[in-house]
């Protein structure tokens, strides 16, 4: 049977690479003038279906009828976080490789947490960064310096071999709310834009620029962000047509001060310290991102010569809706359906302005999202919040005293979902480095909510069950900034606390909730399909690369998809 499984693997993917290659052959001699990348940050693959009703035709319904359509599609990595996704769709990598691991890391040698884009020598051009006493997103908040790059991604992107091939005509863009956002996706060859909430604008660092071209000022003098004070978040179409009409205010949905839990929600005056904030916690940080990129578009001509350009767009309301209200709710019912006519509104505008025949349009998803325990309890499914505190009020801390003669200290950081130990105390303590990670590994398992708990030594070594949640961790092992432990919670348990921020949702997790994300591919030569055999999202970056004929990205993990090329 094994035997049997290599050989139609390895026939499929060799059937696969043979496919690509004959459509490299057709599409390289008229490539497409836009390589559009569009990730919805925390689009589970089932809600695009579950709010379809009042989805108009030119959003996800073009793409729905247009492209090839995965409905199978997951990330292979156990820690399913924004830089991590993002980067994995742009390198074609697994973390282990491209190194972004978490959104968060511990750095040793600085003794402090690592924000995963922050880089001191390239502060913010002409802009403050985070706002920390305002700054609700608790990574962002962590960063110890405002200057941000994209030099901690270890390999190349699709971005960075769209730049090398079609040389310096080729223009390479990434443009999100969030830096992490645009600046993943942009690679180290692209120029990112992101929005910054202190400032009220979208902004870059030195690393892209020396200065703002004038069009970013012409549109901060359109006025859009400020035309948003004083109005409200309203439902967008007849309040009898959303599924969550009737419960418009749960429990565990987060009350932040100002915005409430119901509809409508007030976006208040701008000179709240949290208007901008409000902002993307809506449908109208996408809305910006795209105005913001249509605007780009047409000043730097993207996509207007026979050059292949690229352009990435990733839209992050729906992961902060997600959060705040979590996905099964009136707000992210609304937010989708106001995010297909983004989507439409970009579609059309590409139209337009280059041709979506002209144009390859890859839509995926960094990661999926977790439903709130309590939500989960109406349908009758046991779900808990996970209390990282709980090892000081269990025998484990004792057991660990009596054994190395400290217990608790040995622990100095917790970035989910890494442990690091405190390997200074661990020397001075003439401790086996080994021994104490797999004992304090062993103790974690022991915690209520903790599915496994599996120690570094163990992962560099390759002693790790031959599981898929097993290899996942695995996957998500880089020796350098991984921690001591990886921490894997059982299905359906959660941190909700996110360092001081109480959310309704999170994600996180290997299980198939966070990993399950939609894919389609949509462009010149590919057919529309429907494809259900499980595909991973380190297939996207090569099936890019390859359906243009340029280099894969140096760390490529994943193999095109033939379904593209058929």
């Amino acid at each position: 049977m094994l035997q049997q499984s290599v050989k139609f693997y390895s026939a499929l993917i060799a059937a696969g690479l043979a496919m690509a290659n004959a459509g490299t052959a057709q599409t390289t001699s008229s490539p497409p003038r836009l390589v559009l990348q569009i990730t919805v940050d925390q689009l589970r693959a089932d809600l695009i279906a579950r709010y379809s009703q009042g989805y108009g035709d030119g959003g996800f319904n073009y793409l729905l009828r247009n492209g090839a359509v995965y409905q199978n599609a997951h990330h292979r990595h156990a820690n399913t976080e924004t830089i991590v996704g993002h980067t994995t769709l742009a390198t074609g990598a697994d973390p282990a490789i491209h190194g972004m691991v978490a959104n968060l890391w511990y750095d040793r040698k600085a003794g402090r947490q690592y924000y995963n884009v922050q880089d001191e020598e390239f502060p913010l051009l002409g802009a403050h960064g985070v706002d920390k006493d305002d700054e609700i997103d608790p990574t962002q908040r962590a960063a110890t310096t405002d200057g941000r790059s994209p030099r901690a991604i270890l390999t190349t992107t699709v971005s960075d071999e769209i730049a090398d091939f079609f040389g310096p005509d080729a223009k390479v863009f990434g443009v999100s709310v969030k830096d992490r956002g645009a600046i993943s996706m942009a690679g180290h060859a692209g120029t990112a834009y992101w929005f910054s909430k202190s400032e009220g604008r979208f902004v870059t660092s030195t690393y892209y620029r020396d200065a703002y071209p004038d069009w970013i000022g012409a549109w901060q003098d359109k006025g859009l962000v400020e035309a948003y004070a004083g109005t409200q978040w309203t439902l967008s179409q007849p309040a009898e047509t959303y599924r969550f009409a009737d419960l418009d205010d749960q429990p565990w949905e987060t009350e932040l001060p100002g915005w409430g839990t119901v509809f409508p929600h007030e976006y208040g005056p701008a000179d709240n310290p949290y208007f901008t904030t409000f902002l993307t916690l809506s449908p109208a940080g996408d809305a910006l991102t795209v105005d913001f990129a249509k605007t780009l578009m047409d000043v730097e001509q993207v996509g207007a010569d026979e050059v292949t350009d690229y352009l990435s767009i990733s839209l992050s309301s729906t992961d902060y809706v997600g959060h705040i209200f979590g996905p099964s709710s009136l707000e992210s019912e609304d937010n989708l359906k106001q995010l297909d006519g983004q989507l439409a509104n970009l579609l059309s505008y590409v139209d337009a302005r280059v041709g979506l025949r002209n144009t390859l349009v890859i839509l995926s998803a960094d990661h999926g999202g977790a439903e709130n325990p309590g939500y989960l309890e109406t349908l009758g499914i046991e779900a808990q919040m996970f209390s990282f505190d709980s090892l000081d009020t269990t025998p484990g801390a004792q057991r660990l005293k009596d054994a190395f003669g400290v217990g608790r200290e040995l622990i100095q950081n917790f970035s989910a979902p890494y442990v690091y130990l405190d390997q200074t105390l661990i020397a001075e303590q003439g401790l086996d480095a080994d021994e104490v990670e797999r004992a304090v590994a062993q103790e974690l398992q022991q915690l209520p909510g903790v599915a496994f708990a599996v120690s570094s030594s163990a992962l560099r070594r390759g002693q790790v069950a031959d599981t898929s949640i097993s290899q996942s961790v695995l996957r998500n092992f880089h020796p350098d900034r991984s921690g001591d432990i990886y921490v894997v919670f059982e299905p359906h348990w959660f941190i909700g606390d996110l360092d001081g921020l109480s959310v309704a949702a999170a994600h996180g997790s290997p299980w198939s909730y966070d990993s399950h994300v939609p894919l389609i591919f949509a462009g010149p030569g590919i057919k529309a399909k429907t494809v259900v055999r499980r595909v991973e999202t380190v297939d996207i970056a090569p099936t890019i690369t390859t359906y243009l004929g340029t280099k894969l990205p140096s760390g490529v993990s994943g193999v095109p998809l033939v379904e593209v090329f058929e």
